[in-house]
């Protein structure tokens, strides 16, 4: 008999205060959210916010900028990346909305559009 041992992986999702096993929103909106607050956030410090591997964020970002939801720019040896607020949410029941009014409904319409 082989047995094959599982190693958790370095970052675990915290539960939501209320002990919800679950979330409304998904790793790539918390991804977006974070960085509509804070558009210099490193891979790390992303990973860390939302409790998912860097690796994990790495393919997010990856995602969002293919679907032109957000923009990269090199900055020396670090990226910043600018949401595109204007961009349309993907599927069929919010595609009347925007990512911009997604941030607003989450962080509040006093962030400021880019």
């Amino acid at each position: 008999m082989y047995y094959i041992a599982c190693m958790p992986s370095k970052k675990k999702s915290q539960p939501p205060a209320s002990g919800a096993s679950w979330t409304f929103l998904t790793n790539h909106s918390h991804v977006l959210l974070c960085l509509a607050a804070d558009d210099s956030l490193r891979v790390r410090d992303l990973a860390d916010k939302v409790g998912i591997t860097e690796r994990a964020v790495l393919k997010i970002l990856s995602e969002l900028e293919a679907g032109g939801v957000i923009e990269r720019e090199r900055e020396g040896r670090r990226n910043r990346y600018r949401v595109q607020h204007n961009a349309q949410l993907r599927h069929d029941l919010e595609a009347h909305r925007t990512v911009g009014d997604l941030i607003a409904a989450v962080h509040g319409d006093s962030r400021k559009r880019r």
